[in-house]
């Protein structure tokens, strides 16, 4: 990375853009229609850089919508009905297109770059933003940093690809899991919880699985959640991230040493402990300490940080 002082900022450059990618896309869907829903995975109408190219895929989104083939002509007809023919170059412009490519087998390449590009793009108008605020001293430091944090993290799940699987390959794969859950001997097949009713239930905690644990106030959610928390890091061996929003460090620690050790919270709090209550913190704070559990309790923390 440059230094600051290095950086001229003051001479105007091209945006990153590649206008043979984009021609490459449109050929390729005019080419073979079956090119269009890969497109449609990788690209918005946003990403195209040449203006005659993003008009050109929004008619072609458009006659997907309803179902029409996207060829020369159904193209012309769709473009002249928006009044937008001319402006990108006339038929003689589609008919281009076509001659560009040969095949639509590197259409999923071509989109790619055509993304990226229009990402670092985003990535540079965000940055000119940040600049911009940065310069003006009217935006409060945090303030700064949230919409800076805020903006990359819209522009990065942006680029997140939407991915539509055939139904079939999604059988075969979820067949493939049932019979390897079968051959297992537990009865657990995630991670288990702690609480032997609730793993009877939903055989533990599965992978993408968002359990929320929900009740009034006062009611145990926290303690039922470390407790969780504690299991899972301890005798499954699952690597825990605890985010508190409310507790410090200290007191979520001393809940989960209380938990495991089976100590009364308060005799903890007040240091009031018998003999035989030191000896089992002792193991409790052994087998936590080699545990991969880690802990944030950074007040007012939001999802992008």
């Amino acid at each position: 990375m440059k230094p600051f002082a290095t950086v001229d900022l003051s001479q105007p450059k091209l945006p990153p853009q590649n206008l043979e990618a984009e021609q490459s896309v449109l050929g390729a869907i005019l080419l073979d229609n079956q090119a269009m829903p890969k497109a449609m995975e990788l690209l918005v109408e946003e990403n195209f850089y040449r203006t005659a190219h993003r008009k050109v895929y929004r008619a072609m989104l458009d006659l997907s919508d309803v179902g029409e083939v996207i060829d020369q002509i159904t193209l012309t007809e769709r473009l002249k009905a928006k009044g937008e023919l001319e402006s990108i170059g006339g038929a003689a412009f589609l008919a281009e297109l076509v001659q560009s490519v040969s095949s639509s087998a590197n259409i999923r390449y071509h989109c790619k770059i055509v993304r990226d590009k229009a990402v670092a793009r985003e990535l540079i108008h965000t940055s000119t933003e940040v600049l911009t605020k940065g310069y003006e001293g009217t935006t409060s430091i945090d303030d700064l940093l949230d919409f800076a944090e805020r903006s990359v993290f819209s522009i990065a799940q942006g680029k997140l690809e939407r991915s539509f699987t055939p139904i079939n390959d999604i059988i075969k794969e979820s067949l493939d899991l049932v019979d390897k859950l079968s051959k297992r001997k537990e009865h657990v097949t995630g991670v288990p919880t702690g609480y032997y009713d609730l793993d009877d239930l939903t055989a533990g905690l599965q992978p993408s699985d968002l359990v929320i644990v929900a009740a009034r106030p006062s009611m145990g959610k926290t303690s039922l959640a470390l407790g969780f928390a504690t299991h899972a890091a301890i005798h499954a061996k699952a690597v825990v991230g605890i985010f508190s929003l409310e507790m410090s460090k200290p007191q979520i620690v001393l809940r989960m040493l209380s938990s495991e050790a089976r100590v009364d919270s308060h005799g903890l709090r007040t240091g009031k402990l018998q003999k035989e209550d030191w000896w089992r913190l002792a193991e409790a704070a052994g087998r936590l300490e080699q545990a991969p559990i880690y802990i944030d309790d950074t007040g007012g923390i939001t999802v992008q940080q």
